[in-house]
């Protein structure tokens, strides 16, 4: 995929500027990972949008990590203020969506092939679920690790929105400290931070 390089975050606060414009806070769907990579995202969006914090990452192995990394993000969005509310959609866990999705690419290098075929499998779910749901924008946490390929995600963003008829929201949360606030809010709220991505073979990289 050939992508340009751009300011993913002056194209997110031209957005903003617009948000806080209008009567009533748009819509935003929001793809989550973990808590500790969400807190600093929820706390800079609560302040322009309405958030659905959803939570789909059918990568993460093994299922008592999920069911953890899903409970820490519950209790966060809990226990953090927001200018709007927030609330989570939370999702079954199904691992088998994941090994099919990357069927072919087990063996690929951490920040390869097979990791943008998790970021569509995912993406492209919470872009199907807010066209149909009517929410104004859907976008992901992930851009804020300085291990993911933020270029990357915001194309595959942009597609995703085009196939399904909804505004993605581009984003670069690494970007004006998000990365060290989010840091910040871990210890705050004594977040549990894992070691690996989330994937079994993320979580074998972590090992050797």
């Amino acid at each position: 995929m050939n992508i340009k390089k751009r300011n993913y975050q002056k194209e997110l606060e031209r957005v903003l500027e617009t948000a806080d414009e209008k009567d009533r806070p748009p819509a935003l769907f929001l793809h989550c990972c973990c808590a500790p990579c969400s807190s600093y995202v929820l706390e800079y969006l609560s302040q322009y949008f309405r958030i659905t914090a959803f939570y789909y990452n059918p990568n993460i192995s093994p299922g008592e990590e999920y069911e953890e990394r899903q409970r820490e993000l519950r209790r966060l969005i809990q226990s953090l203020p927001a200018r709007y509310p927030i609330e989570i959609r939370e999702s079954v866990y199904a691992p088998e969506i994941f090994y099919e999705s990357v069927k072919g690419h087990e063996a690929d290098a951490e920040g390869g092939e097979r990791c943008g075929l998790c970021f569509r499998l995912r993406l492209e779910e919470a872009a199907r679920i807010a066209a149909e749901e009517g929410f104004d924008f859907f976008t992901t946490t992930l851009t804020i690790s300085p291990l993911k390929n933020a270029p990357l995600l915001n194309a595959i963003g942009e597609e995703m929105g085009e196939k399904y008829g909804i505004s993605f929201l581009n984003s670069d949360f690494k970007k004006k400290n998000g990365y060290k606030r989010s840091l910040e809010l871990s210890e705050e709220y004594h977040l549990y931070r894992q070691n690996y991505c989330g994937c079994v073979f993320s979580r074998r990289g972590s090992e050797n």
